[in-house]
């Protein structure tokens, strides 16, 4: 009787560790000299491991550069299309448009 229960424990046990964490993607619009909406500095949340991805609409070219934050990155120039970056780092980001400037155009990515 004690066999049965020790492997059914030994089994869900090792399910449950195979099983990975899903991540999520955010979706991030980049818009003409602004990041998700047309006035302030949005700030979006995610947590560790999610994929936000940006996606480039609009008549001009921008970029997303991290100004400040755990890991620096950016984007390459684009008037369309999508830039995406898996987040492995907790912290603050601040993201601006090289193009345009931090004043015109930022946002702050927290990573939980």
């Amino acid at each position: 009787m004690r066999k049965p229960i020790v492997l059914a424990t030994v089994s869900v046990a090792t399910a449950v560790l195979a099983v990975p964490a899903l991540a999520a993607t955010k979706s991030v619009k980049v818009g003409d000299n602004y990041y998700v909406k047309d006035n302030g500095v949005p700030t979006v949340t995610v947590k560790k491991g999610d994929t936000v991805k940006w996606n480039f609409v609009g008549e001009y070219p921008h970029t997303v550069t991290v100004r400040s934050g755990p890991v620096k990155f950016t984007s390459k120039t684009l008037r369309s299309g999508v830039f995406t970056k898996k987040v492995t780092k907790p912290g603050t980001y601040k993201i601006y448009c090289k193009i345009h400037g931090a004043k015109d155009q930022s946002m702050v990515l927290k990573v939980r």
